[in-house]
């Protein structure tokens, strides 16, 4: 049986299909936390040498690293200038202007780079964490988890916000009202987006192999077990916990739009993505709708399936998109764009096999594009499930 009436809600169709049996071979994907991610310990793609530098390069340095000293992580994005637009105005406004006090900002990081194993933001933000009154016990307890003892009851939520985020890519809402007991709309928003945004830093930079930089001397505790607990993921909300504004356009932009210091810097991560990069809309659309599938994201099926990525229009089947790449429909090249997408969700990390594939095929431009794009859409799907974004009318 194959349900192709269009008159079916778009973003219900592949659930729909899964129950009926159609999508009954789909791969079942080992959700993530179940072990400790193990990034490259060599770079993959090297950071780009100051002998290669031009004045494009020169500019992006001036305007987003004050000391006109890149480090490893800025460097390696310099590779791709559109990338480092798209990347860095989010991550400069989450690091050090949100309405977020430096220490929760840190914890949050820190939990979410030892989540992802990523050794480069843990050297990176550790030192600013001590800044922020964050103690070396306090460290290590970060990397033991919220239901450490120490915990203040605030600091452990936080923690659980970003385990939450990271095995379920929603909250439920005892969290979200714990939250709420000290934070309003935009706290909460920065708080979240911190998490997800990093996500999509450890992502990155775990499947270039970004080293930490030769002077940083803080290393992720190897020490302490890798253990992620959390509750079983809840329902879809039944009503938006962040309120979209009427007006024009489709509900995650206005959401989004309610919040406009963080909105004008989110937007060039998702502009990098539909608008810059050089993926052919096919492979951009397959892999947002295969990570949107793992996320449990209705609203992106929706929105990507139907009028914002019009899936079928670029000849994707969404039923195959479900069942992964183990389905018979797809290329050798196709099968390997969607492991990048399963890797990522689950391991945290391009594996060294699906790595090769891409490489085969993509240029390093394309190659970074194409883990940039699922990275960023496990990022936009926490946001959606998190905030309760409605599907449209």
């Amino acid at each position: 049986m194959r349900l192709t009436s269009s008159r079916l809600p778009l973003a219900l169709a592949a659930l729909v299909c899964t129950c009926l049996g159609v999508a009954s071979a789909q791969t079942v994907i080992e959700p993530p936390g179940q072990r400790r991610p193990t990034p490259p310990s060599v770079p993959r793609v090297a950071p780009l040498p100051d002998s290669q530098w031009t004045d494009v390069h020169r500019q992006l340095i001036a305007k987003f690293a004050g000391d006109g000293l890149p480090g490893n992580a800025f460097a390696t994005l310099l590779n791709v200038p559109e990338l480092v637009e798209g990347v860095m105005p989010y991550t400069q406004y989450l690091s050090s202007e949100s309405s977020l006090t430096p220490r929760h900002r840190e914890l949050l990081i820190l939990r979410t780079a030892w989540l992802h194993g990523n050794p480069s933001l843990w050297a990176t933000h550790a030192p600013r964490a001590r800044r922020a009154g964050v103690t070396e016990t306090d460290l290590r307890r970060i990397a033991r988890g919220p239901d450490t003892s120490g915990w203040g009851a605030f600091d452990a939520t936080l923690l659980r916000l970003a385990d939450q985020l990271h095995l379920n890519a929603s909250i439920t809402d005892a969290t979200w009202k714990a939250l709420s007991a000290e934070y309003d709309q935009f706290h909460l928003m920065d708080a979240v987006e911190t998490v997800n945004h990093f996500t999509v830093l450890s992502l990155i930079y775990n499947a270039f192999g970004v080293q930490p930089d030769a002077d940083s001397t803080d290393r992720l505790p190897s020490d302490v077990p890798y253990r992620v607990v959390v509750p079983k993921r809840e329902p879809p909300l039944p009503s938006p916990r962040v309120v979209a504004p009427p007006g024009p356009g489709i509900a995650v932009g206005r959401t989004f739009g309610s919040y406009p210091a963080l909105s004008q810097r989110w937007g060039p991560r998702q502009g990098f993505v539909n608008r810059v990069s050089k993926l052919t809309p096919r492979h951009r659309e397959m892999l947002i709708l295969r990570i949107g599938w793992n996320c449990r994201s209705e609203y992106e099926w929706a929105q990507h399936v139907g009028r914002v990525g019009r899936a079928r229009e670029h000849g994707l089947d969404p039923v195959r998109i479900a069942e992964g790449p183990s389905a018979a429909a797809w290329d050798p090249f196709e099968k390997t764009l969607l492991r990048v997408a399963d890797e990522l969700f689950r391991d945290a990390v391009v594996s060294d096999a699906t790595w090769r594939a891409l490489g085969e095929r993509f240029d390093v431009p394309l190659v970074m594009s194409a883990v940039m794009t699922p990275s960023a859409y496990r990022a936009i799907s926490m946001s959606l499930n998190a905030y309760g974004v409605p599907l449209e009318p």
